[in-house]
This record gives structure tokens, sequence and C-alpha cells, in this order.
């Protein structure tokens, strides 16, 4: 997971590796500007020449990142047409340095530019920047403001962001931000006015908030995070609690619960979804099968006698089957719970809520199953509206309890919390409660319908996982996931197709064998959680390509599970 930072502890970083480290602030600049001539080149196949870029640049740092872009764009072949809005006067220190450096190879004489490649600097672009913009550019490249801004963009420079927004559809060029799209401010989520509409983001040493979190991060495009120097201790050192999920996480995570020679169902997991009722059978079927398909090697469904056949016949054959006692209208009754004593001692994880429908008497099972149970439990749909009534109560389901120990399993196996990173001091906290939300449902959870209190997504997700105890998996535009230790995890996969009936049946689903697995493997659950979330939406992301936004389901996310798999074993290049 990489640790997101606001603009003012990245100056911090940036100031301690020349101070602490000796790397010169230029060398900085001078990476990061390589950086992104690095992702320029590898879009356009691997060479520049002969290739056209527009360079908007401020008077600041993130100028001066353009600037010593236009410059090593231009010694490789490329016609770069830099447009300062400001004056080289107006600039300071390592921006100056590389803005006098375009003036001596500035070929202004010829704004056509020569035969071969040219690189020239229009200085006082706000009086004239309606010309710049060619139907030939290949690329229009940001660099006014980066993490500097603190309020919108206005005058000219607001008038050509504008201007750009609405010409985008029509230009084939590709626009690239440096560091953050001008226009956000760094450090929150919300659009404050006009904004760069940026195809691809290359920011710098790790992500800022408004790279990651929505709406703001819409105008990224593909967000690229450079290395350009600063040693890690110094990132580590940053006290933020926000992260960003990486590929490289699942990749571990696929890794760590990898099949062995000895691998047998018992080894990998048993996978219990308390899910359905009578109106409701299909939710139960799609969050057994997502579970099967995530690697665990038993799924056992747990529904109504009345939608036991229904159920059957439509879940994987591998999937298992127990039909319990059920109330007048179709929903699993309170005394369901007797029934389900065996499989709630032995399985390794507990998924409940899928389907349930809204009972009394099912509200009565669910808040026994939660209160009682022996292993990580995710608590999702229905049964999250069942305990939204009590969620001022939801110490009452998450404190340690005596009986909170390692224990003895059917099979003589030692069972042990398996709880890494669920407690705010760090220590085992008993069995894990993983709630799923969406955002309606969490406001029930928060027990208000003030939509202000959920504005800062980050915030109330990292309140309510610390107040309570449990990991919160916030479903919405972009997914957040919060511990009790106050870490809140941004997920980067998944797209707007995912809106759809099912999907989160087949998240559930997912987290269900992931967190069997885990137990099995003795894994952190939250980071187990993390992991399944991503794999999820890449997943989705799959889906969307093969299918498309309007056609894809959820049955077809699933499907798409053997790809990600797929791809996450690949060897590393």
């Amino acid at each position: 997971m990489q640790k997101v930072l606001t603009a003012e502890q990245m100056r911090e970083v940036d100031r301690l590796t020349t101070e602490k480290y000796g790397i010169p602030s230029i060398i900085l600049m001078e990476n990061a500007a390589y950086a992104v001539s690095r992702v320029i080149t590898e879009k356009l196949g691997g060479s520049v020449v002969g290739r056209r870029f527009n360079i908007l640049c401020g008077t600041g740092n993130n100028g001066g990142d353009g600037a010593a872009l236009a410059r090593i764009l231009w010694t490789q072949g490329a016609n770069c047409f830099v447009w300062l809005f400001g004056n080289v006067s107006d600039t300071l220190g390592d921006a100056k340095v590389n803005f006098e450096a375009i003036k001596k190879f500035d070929d202004s004489d010829d704004t056509n530019g020569p035969n071969d490649n040219c690189l020239i600097l229009f200085e006082d672009a706000q009086i004239r920047y309606p010309s710049f913009v060619h139907q030939s550019d290949d690329f229009i490249v940001d660099a006014l403001f980066g993490t500097g801004l603190s309020r919108p963009l206005d005058g000219l420079v607001g008038e050509l962001v504008d201007s750009l927004t609405l010409r985008k559809k029509r230009l084939r060029q590709v626009f690239l931000a440096i560091d953050i799209p001008s226009g956000l401010q760094s450090d929150i989520g919300a659009i404050i006015g006009p904004v760069f509409p940026a195809d691809c983001t290359v920011t710098f040493t790790s992500p800022k908030p408004a790279n990651i979190l929505p709406p703001a991060e819409n105008y990224n495009g593909e967000l690229v995070v450079a290395n350009i120097g600063s040693p890690d201790e110094l990132i580590d050192a940053q006290t933020s609690h926000l992260y960003l999920t990486e590929f490289k996480d699942a990749k571990r995570w696929l890794g760590t619960t990898a099949f062995s020679d000895s691998s047998y169902k018992n080894k990998r997991g048993h996978a219990l979804v308390i899910a359905g009722s009578g109106s409701y059978s299909g939710a139960a079927v799609l969050c057994g099968n997502a579970a099967m398909r995530s690697g665990v090697g038993l799924v056992t469904i747990a529904t109504p006698k009345s939608s036991k056949d229904s159920v059957a016949l439509r879940v994987l054959p591998e999937v298992m089957v127990r039909g319990v006692a059920e109330t007048g209208s179709g929903a699993i009754a309170d005394v369901a719970f007797d029934e389900l004593g065996d499989l709630l001692e032995k399985a390794d994880s507990l998924a409940i809520g899928s389907g349930l429908s809204l009972d009394e008497n099912t509200k009565k099972f669910v808040e026994m199953v939660v209160k009682s149970r022996r292993q990580p439990i995710i608590v999702d749909a229905d049964a999250l509206r069942l305990i939204s009534p009590f969620a001022e109560h939801i110490e009452a389901l998450t404190k340690v309890r005596a009986t909170d120990t390692p224990r003895e399993r059917h099979d003589g196996v030692s069972r042990p919390h398996v709880s890494k990173g669920i407690a705010a001091d760090g220590t085992s906290c008993g069995f894990p409660l993983i709630l799923t939300p969406h955002e309606g449902e969490f406001m029930r959870l928060l027990g208000t319908d003030d939509k202000d209190a959920t504005k800062d997504r980050v915030a109330a997700v990292r309140d309510f996982a610390t107040t309570y105890n449990v990991i919160l998996v916030l479903k919405g535009e972009r997914v957040l996931i919060g511990e009790p230790g106050g870490k809140v995890v941004v997920n980067p996969t998944g797209n707007s197709g995912l809106g759809k009936a099912g999907n989160g049946d087949t998240l559930t689903g997912i987290l269900a064998g992931f967190v069997a697995q885990a137990t099995q493997f003795k894994i952190g659950i939250f980071e187990t959680v993390v992991a399944a979330v991503y794999v999820a939406g890449m997943a989705g992301d799959i889906a969307e390509k093969k299918y498309g936004k309007r056609v894809m389901t959820a049955s077809d996310v699933r499907e798409c599970l053997v790809e990600v798999f797929a791809i996450l074993s690949e060897p590393p290049a």
C-alpha cells in the first residue's frame, strides 16, 4: 500500500531529501521531468522524434518541471512549444534555471519552427493563448500549478482550462498533467473550480489526496506514481493514515495463498454463506458462486428451506446448500441458529446478509450469529439493515470475550485469532467484524439522514472503524476500507458498471472466500480485505473491457476472476 501525502508533507519530504541526504532540489526536478518523459515515450511507442508538444507552464516549480520536460523531449527529437503564463523574470530557483536554459535554445525567431525539431518559449502566454492548440499536437501538458493551488482557477488561465475541457472531445491530443491536474486543491477530493481534464497524471514520490479521492480523481485519468529519488524512510516518517492499494498488494496476497502439492479442500478454508429468502434466492447464488471462484476449499450456503431447491439448481455444483428453519414470510428464523451449530463452529469465515429479507425474527438470528461468532464475519446487505437499529450498541458485538481464545477445531487443529492489524493498540481483539455498507446503509449505521455526516468520507470511515473496532468497507465511487488503528485505504480498481444488482453479493462472496483462506494461512484479515476488494474491482474492470458498462453483469464480473488471477500470478518481467 502506498502512503498518501498532503502537499505540506510532500514539501517536507523534498526538503529532507536535500538537507539530510544531500540530493540537490534541482536534481529532484530533473528526475521528475525524466519520469514524465519516460511515461510519454512509452505511450508513443518508444520514440518522441517528430512529435509535437504544447507545454503549459506556470512560474512555480510545477512550471519548472514542465520547462525541464521540454528540454529533455527536445533533445530526443521532439518539437516543443512552451507557453509560460508569466515571464522568466517572475520565476525563482530551480524553475528559473530551467526556463533560462530554454531561452538559450529558444528558436522563437521562427515561430512555425524549423524543418528539424524546435524548442520555443513563449512568454506572456496569456496574451496569445487562443492560438496555441494545433490539430497536429500529440500532447498538451499541464505544468501550470501543481500542488500549490489553494483557490479556483480564474482569469485567462481559468478560461483556457474551460476551453480545453469543451474542446477535448474534438481533439485527438493526449492531455497529461504533471503532479496534479491544475484546478485541483491537492489535499481534498472536492472540485473547487475549472480543472485541466487529464488523460494521464504523473505524480511524484506518493499520491496526493486529490489524485485518488473522487470526484477530483476523475480528472486525473491514469495515475502514475514516479520515484524521483526520495528515500522511503522519509515517506514512512510522515504521519498520514491514508493509503492507496497497489497491484503488488493483491499479487503478494495471492502468492502467500498459492496452491502447493499438499493443498486440499480443508487446507484452503471453508466459507459459510448465510443468505437468501423466499423473494431473494438469487443473492445467495451470486454470493456462493463468487466465494467458490475465490480459491477457497469449501463453500456452504445456508438458506431458508423453501429456497433450498431454487438455490441448489442455480448454484455451482461444487457449492453445498443447506436448508434451515424459516419464518412464515420465507426468511430465516431465529431457531436456525441451533440448526447451524456445527457449521458455525467449523467454518473459517462467515458471510451473512445477502438477500436475507427484513424480518423481526431474522433480526434476532443475525444478532445471535454476530455476537457468538467463532470466526471473522462479513456483514452485508439486509444483515446491515437488521443491525442498524442497534448500531449504537455495535461495541457489544465487537468487544473481546473471554471465550475468544485459540481453540481446538473439530479436526484437532488449533485455530488462532488471525486478527492481525485489527485492534487500535496492535493487539488481538477476537474475531473481526467486517461491515460492507453502501452510502445509504452507512447513514443508517450512523443513525442519521444528514448527508453532511459522510461529506468527508475518509474521516467518516476512520471515525466509525476506530469507534466500533470494526473493519469498514464503504462502497461507492471509490471503495474505502478502514480499520480500528485509524488507517484508511482507497481502492483504485472498479468502475460505474459495478453499480448494478448483484455486484454487492459478488463482493461479499469474494470477501468470504479470501477471509476463509486467510484464516487457514494465518494472514492478517485487514490486508486480506484490501486484497479482496482490489481483486473484485479488477474483475469489474476486465468485465467492462469485454462487455461494456451497459451490458456487464455481476455474473460476468465473477467469471472474470479467472483472468484476474492469471494476471496476478504472472512472474515479474
